[in-house]
């Protein structure tokens, strides 16, 4: 249902580019870093969109192939729209452990930044809203619906056309100034604001984040295969992670941000201004054991209003029996027993799938001992 349902009030005495501004302001008083206009027309992504779901690189996600066509036309998803308010907010933690020492610690479970704090979800959401009252008040009731990477919205399209920042190589939204660490939002509206000028191009011949994807699922520059990739595997994948990538994986738990790490802009990067995105309990470098002994109860107290509950429990268990597998492979054979008999706790899980990783995860030491006695020989 659209946030609102009213026409235009006032039009006629609305000066669009001076509205505009305002917003502008305003949205950076509500803590959006950036805020751009785009117009509705998406040709050339509606094409690379297609494209994409015809090779079958969205995987199970099965809704991205069901509303396609309303990616492609947000008049249809939300009808007189002629504009998209992009919203741009930062939310790499000011603190916390450096993601670069998690990830080199094998015995550690390394959680994808953007979830360490509140979901964002809500807090974009929230202030959106804000915004479009704040909107309201300015030019009269209008038309408006507000999204959150909560509908069929090509968002990092539209960021590009509102001048947000441009599409890089490994398909997140990267800003000159500001890196990629930062999250999207809109308000369709039927407001005729002044378009932005859209962002440019400044990948040029770099590659680094195709060489350094753990499971190779950026297959070519500006295109991604979700099967591949670890954030769907560990988050929107629901049945058993193929055994042939487990390894990539390494200690990463929920999502993966390699491809932003070792970005160049990303030296430019910005931290969170808005104190929702700060961890919580002390997720920025928690022990994969002590995660792994998580009842459903405890999972769920610890990840209340946090986007980690997406995976759920069952998820939850699979991704760490697979991070302590690769534990066997790479830690320091005193930290075995405690992993073995972590693993070992959860063999008669009631759950398959988790017995099934689990069991492949205890034989990562078996593995790890026979790649040891053949390079003795």
């Amino acid at each position: 249902m659209p946030e609102t349902q009213h026409p235009i009030a006032q039009s006629a005495e609305i000066n669009s580019a001076a509205l505009a501004q305002e917003i502008v302001r305003w949205g950076r008083e509500l803590g959006f870093d950036a805020i751009g206009f785009a117009d509705i027309e998406l040709g050339a992504h509606t094409a690379h969109l297609r494209a994409w779901i015809a090779a079958g690189h969205h995987g199970e996600m099965d809704y991205m192939a069901r509303h396609h066509e309303l990616r492609a036309r947000p008049e249809a998803l939300h009808p007189g729209t002629v504009r998209v308010i992009s919203a741009r907010m930062n939310y790499l933690p000011p603190e916390g452990t450096p993601p670069t020492q998690v990830l080199a610690d094998p015995t550690l479970a390394y959680i994808s930044r953007y979830a360490l704090g509140r979901d964002y979800h809500k807090v974009m959401r929230a202030r959106l809203r804000a915004l479009a009252e704040r909107i309201a008040m300015r030019s009269g009731p209008f038309g408006y619906r507000v999204f959150t990477d909560s509908a069929p919205v090509l968002e990092k399209a539209l960021a590009e056309k509102a001048g947000l920042g441009w599409i890089g190589k490994h398909t997140n939204l990267i800003a000159t100034q500001t890196g990629s660490w930062f999250f999207l939002g809109e308000i369709y509206t039927d407001l005729p604001l002044p378009v932005s000028t859209a962002a440019k191009n400044h990948c040029g011949s770099c590659r680094a984040c195709i060489d350094v994807c753990p499971t190779g699922a950026i297959t070519a520059p500006y295109q991604l295969d979700a099967r591949r990739c670890i954030s769907y595997l560990t988050i929107e994948l629901r049945g058993s992670i193929p055994e042939a990538l487990r390894p990539a994986l390494g200690n990463r738990i929920f999502g993966c941000d390699d491809c932003q790490l070792v970005c160049p802009w990303n030296r430019h990067a910005q931290t969170a201004s808005v104190g929702d995105f700060a961890p919580r309990h002390r997720l920025d470098a928690p022990e994969l054991i002590a995660l792994f002994a998580w009842d459903e109860t405890e999972f769920l107290h610890r990840t209340e209003g946090s986007a980690i509950r997406r995976t759920g429990h069952i998820g939850w268990l699979r991704n760490l029996a697979v991070a302590l597998g690769n534990a066997l492979r790479e830690a320091p054979e005193k930290e075995h027993p405690r992993l073995i008999a972590a693993l070992s706790a959860r063999l008669d899980h009631a759950e398959e799938i988790v017995r099934e990783h689990v069991r492949w995860a205890l034989a990562q030491q078996v593995s790890r001992l026979a790649s040891g006695m053949m390079a003795k020989l």
